[in-house]
């Protein structure tokens, strides 16, 4: 361990059922807004003679030329030698990568514009097939942001289940269904077999010129052009753009097309001011930064293997998917970016649910249970319908009442099975509305939450090299059958899929 963690070691634990009594200010000191997102970190184990020695952790892993490395577009992404630009698709980085994602951007307005000219002719349904972040980002914004449109209906399919594809496209009309393709290198496997399964329905449902109707969001063109599609019809994204920080490029297509250009422009100037919160703030007043601290000071110091993240907000249900593969994808590692092995944890499990449900599945064991859990709960000021008031209100008071339960606790001597330990820490996170705008912004804070707790461990979040060693075995299957797997592995391939396989 560094100096900086002794320091962290070394600084005693406060008592969180008593805090707020020591602290008048805490409130004040812990609590930040941006973005129109109040970030309120008060009920966690955070001092300011911690946040302290934090700030020296930073500096000893300099963060802040990290942090401007990443804006500046330089290869950060030391593995694959590339840098990491997903920024520079809000308009924050270097200005060369601004100017070619704005192009793209640009490419893909017109070519929204001509789809709603029907310029493809008729067009009622989308369907976009992707997996990993060519999928979750346009899912969580169709499903947080187009409840209300009636602009296309868009179905986004990942699973390579043909249960899930026959599911999206049972109410669709192939001769007006446009098919979004979204792959980096237009070669995963199950992106590419949905793909045709659509064009082989499409064919079946009398389209004449499937591939027609066919788009592209890629950073292979030459693939997608040898694929069938129109060079016209593809919209490129930069190869320094990762998969899971992609929704702000051409894989937002669906989001863009079904919500208008108007709300997906709102969704980047939102992130944007995130990113300059990020990049000009003060350390000590950095929001992601701040978020990173208690992050690692739970897993270093408390030992905690998971976070739960609890949207009181059906339009947020998709948001702890989403933050599973943001999260688990980026820091999952163990090795440090010059390849020596990782002396600590690194990414927790992320997993969540959705508020009131969550209360009556999981909550028990955050209350009463032996492990302690981090929570982050996130609700929205204003409601996302036009019922009666009473339903925002309970949403809103059992999302407080949870905080202030896991902190506050109850002492039950008589009775110790309905006794509440207390003690146990909340994060809670208000967002003003869900609108494209605060939701552009609180993705970013996340995805530099990410990134400022891998500079912390010294981690590279931008390579997934984990999830490779499964695909290649699954390819090996397909080419060569069951030889050279173990009895087990074996075994299931024949029972499931044929002894000729």
């Amino acid at each position: 361990m560094t100096q900086s963690w002794n320091a962290i070691d070394a600084v005693p634990e406060p008592d969180l059922r008593t805090v707020f009594e020591g602290e008048a200010d805490r409130l004040a000191r812990f609590t930040l807004r941006v973005g129109g997102v109040r970030f309120d970190w008060s009920k966690t184990h955070i001092t300011q003679e911690l946040k302290t020695a934090f700030l020296s952790l930073a500096d000893e892993q300099e963060f802040a030329r990290r942090r401007d490395a990443l804006f500046a577009g330089e290869k950060i992404n030391n593995t694959e030698g590339r840098a990491a630009e997903h920024t520079a698709e809000r308009g924050e980085g270097a200005p060369d990568s601004v100017a070619t994602a704005k192009a793209f951007h640009n490419r893909m307005r017109a070519l929204i514009d001509a789809i709603e000219a029907e310029a493809f002719g008729p067009v009622r349904h989308i369907v976009h097939v992707g997996i990993g972040g060519s999928a979750l980002g346009p899912k969580l914004l169709m499903d947080a942001l187009g409840r209300d449109t009636d602009r296309y209906d868009v179905a986004i399919v990942s699973n390579v289940d043909g249960c899930a594809l026959e599911e999206a496209v049972k109410d669709f009309d192939p001769t007006t269904t446009l098919l979004a393709v979204a792959s980096k290198t237009f070669t995963t496997t199950e992106t590419m077999l949905n793909a045709q399964s659509v064009i082989n329905w499409m064919v079946e449902g009398g389209v004449e010129d499937p591939y027609g109707r066919v788009v592209a969001l890629t950073a292979s063109p030459d693939k997608a052009i040898e694929w069938g599609v129109d060079e016209t019809r593809i919209l490129p994204f930069s190869e320094t753009v990762g998969g899971r920080y992609s929704l702000w490029s051409s894989i937002g297509f669906p989001a863009a097309l079904g919500l208008g250009w108007d709300a997906f422009e709102s969704l980047l100037e939102g992130a944007a001011e995130m990113d300059r919160h990020f990049r000009l703030s003060a350390l000590e007043e950095n929001a992601p930064l701040m978020a990173a601290f208690i992050d690692q000071y739970y897993a270093h110091k408390k030992g905690c293997q998971t976070r739960g993240v609890f949207a009181y907000d059906e339009r947020l249900r998709l948001l702890p998917d989403y933050l599973q593969q943001l999260e688990m994808e980026s820091n999952g590692k163990s090795v440090k970016t010059d390849g020596s092995p990782v002396d600590g944890p690194t990414a927790p499990i992320t997993w969540g649910g959705v508020g009131t449900d969550a209360q009556h599945a999981v909550f028990q064991l955050l209350h009463q249970g032996t492990q302690l859990t981090p929570v982050e709960f996130i609700a929205s000021i204003e409601p996302g319908h036009g019922l009666d008031p009473a339903h925002h209100r309970v949403l809103l008071t059992n999302c407080f009442a949870q905080g202030a339960a896991l902190m506050r606790g109850r002492a039950n001597p008589d009775d110790p099975a309905r006794a509440y330990p207390g003690g146990r820490p909340s994060t809670t996170i208000l967002l003003e509305d869900v609108t494209p705008h605060v939701l552009g912004a609180l993705i970013a804070f996340y995805e530099h939450r990410t990134f400022a707790n891998a500079v912390l461990i010294g981690i590279n979040p931008f390579d997934q090299f984990g999830v490779e060693l499964g695909k290649e075995i699954a390819k090996s299957i397909e080419t060569e059958g069951t030889s050279g797997f173990d009895p087990s592995t074996t075994a299931l391939i024949e029972l499931a899929m044929g002894a000729d396989t």
